[in-house]
C-alpha cells in the first residue's frame, strides 16, 4: 500500500519536557490508526505535530508524499497547506454561525459557489441523520449534535487524512457508543486515511485497523487491535490495555526432568515453550477470561477462595485469593457465588505471556 503519512525520529521539547521523544511511524493510504496512552504520553502532541499546529524541534514529516515538515531543510508547512482534516475534543464550532455555515466554511474559503456548498451541506448532514438542522446554532443543539456538525465540517471538503483529537471524550457513554459507530462507518466511505487520538481503549480497539499504544512520549507498541490484547509488547502495554486488569505473577523458573514449570507461590504451570536457561525468575500475564473457574475440586485444579463478585449484566468479574495472591478471573456463566466460597482454577499455558522482570518486555519462547 502506498504510505499516506511518514514520520521519521520526530522529536518535540516544551522546556525540558520532552513530550515527542524521537519517533517514527508510517501510517498506510487508507488506515486507521489509533494513537493510545494515559494523559500527558504524548499523542495529542505527536498529532498536532502531523497537523502543522504544532512545529517539533526534530525529525520529518510527510503527508500524500508531500514533505511538510523537516527540521534538517528548515521546512515547516502550514497547517492550510497539509491538505488535512481535523476534529477537536471542544468540537471548536463558529458559535455564531448556523449549522449550514459551520459546515459550509471550509467549502467557502476554497471559493466554491454557493449553490455547490449548500448541496454539498445537505448530502452531509443527511448522511451524518442531521437533515433539518442546517439552519440551527450550536448553542441550540445537544453534544452528540455538535460533534456531528464537526464531523460534516470534516466531510464537506473530504481532505485525504482525517485527524481526531478525543473527539467523543465530551459525550456520555450511551451517545460515544453510538458515535463509535459513526465514525467508523464514515472512514470505511470515505476511504481518507485517519489518526484517532484517545485514552479510551475501547474506541481504539474496536475502531482502529491498528494501535499504537504510547507512554512518556515513545510508541511502546503498534500492532493489530488483537495482537495488542493478546500479545502485548511489554509490561506497560499489558496493564494498560484491558478491562478488567490483566493478571500479573512473579515467578521462578524450574527446570524438571523434561520441562519448565513456572512457580509463583503454591501455583503452578508448566512453562509455554522453552525459555532461556540464563532465566530464573519471569512475570507471568494472564488474561481474567483466561482463568478457568471450578466449582469442584480436581487433581489439576488450584483451590482458591472468592474474595469478591462483581456482577456486571453479561458476565461475573471475580476477585479470588489464595494466600498473598489476587487473581481476577471474567466468567460468562452466572454463578451463584458466595464470599469466602472455595473455587478451584486451571491456567491454560498456552494462554500465558511471559515478560522479563528487568526490563519488562515480552519473551519470545523458542518454538
Amino acid at each position: 500500500m502506498d504510505k499516506s503519512i511518514e514520520i521519521k525520529n520526530l522529536t518535540k521539547r516544551f522546556g525540558e519536557v520532552v513530550a515527542v521523544d524521537n519517533q517514527s511511524l508510517t501510517v498506510e493510504s487508507g488506515e486507521f490508526v489509533a494513537l493510545l496512552g494515559p494523559s500527558g504520553c504524548g499523542k495529542t502532541t505527536l498529532l498536532r505535530c502531523i497537523s502543522g499546529l504544532e512545529e517539533p524541534d526534530e525529525g520529518e514529516i510527510t503527508i500524500q508524499g508531500k514533505k511538510v515538515f523537516s527540521h534538517e531543510e528548515g521546512l515547516h508547512a502550514s497547517a492550510g497547506q497539509r491538505n488535512v482534516g481535523m476534529v477537536f475534543q471542544s468540537y471548536a464550532l463558529w458559535p455564531h454561525m448556523t449549522v449550514y455555515d459551520n459546515v459550509g466554511f471550509g467549502l467557502a474559503q476554497q471559493k466554491v459557489p454557493k449553490d455547490k456548498i449548500y448541496a454539498r451541506v445537505d448530502e452531509v448532514l443527511s448522511d451524518l441523520s442531521m437533515t433539518g438542522l442546517g439552519e440551527r446554532y450550536p448553542f441550540e443543539l445537544s453534544g452528540g449534535q455538535q460533534q456531528r456538525v464537526a464531523l460534516a465540517r470534516l466531510l464537506s471538503t473530504m481532505p485525504p487524512v482525517f485527524l481526531m483529537d478525543e473527539p467523543l471524550s465530551n459525550l456520555d457513554a450511551r451517545l460515544r457508543l453510538d458515535m463509535r459507530s459513526e465514525i467508523k462507518r464514515l472512514h470505511f466511505d470515505s476511504g481518507a486515511t485517519t489518526i484517532y487520538v484517545t485514552h479510551d481503549q475501547t474506541e481504539a480497539l474496536t475502531m482502529a485497523s491498528r494501535v499504537a499504544v504510547m507512554d512518556e512520549g515513545r510508541i511502546q507498541q503498534i500492532a493489530s487491535p488483537m495482537e495488542v490484547y493478546r500479545r502485548p509488547a511489554n509490561l506497560f502495554v499489558a496493564e494498560f490495555v484491558g478491562t478488567p486488569r490483566i493478571n500479573l505473577l512473579n515467578a521462578k523458573v524450574n527446570q524438571k526432568s523434561d520441562h519448565m514449570v513456572l512457580e509463583a507461590d503454591d501455583i503452578r504451570i508448566a512453562a509455554p515453550g522453552s525459555l532461556s536457561d540464563s532465566l530464573d525468575e519471569v512475570t507471568i500475564a494472564v488474561r481474567a477470561e483466561d482463568i478457568h473457574l471450578q466449582l469442584e475440586p480436581n487433581d489439576e485444579a488450584i483451590e482458591f477462595s472468592v474474595y469478591a463478585v462483581l456482577p456486571s449484566g453479561p458476565e461475573l468479574i471475580v476477585h479470588i485469593r489464595k494466600n498473598d495472591t489476587t487473581l481476577v478471573v471474567r466468567e460468562t456463566r452466572q454463578l451463584d457465588l458466595k464470599m469466602d466460597q472455595p473455587v478451584w482454577v486451571e491456567i491454560d499455558p498456552q494462554s500465558i505471556n511471559l515478560y522479563d522482570p528487568h526490563s519488562k518486555d515480552l519473551l519470545q519462547p523458542a518454538e
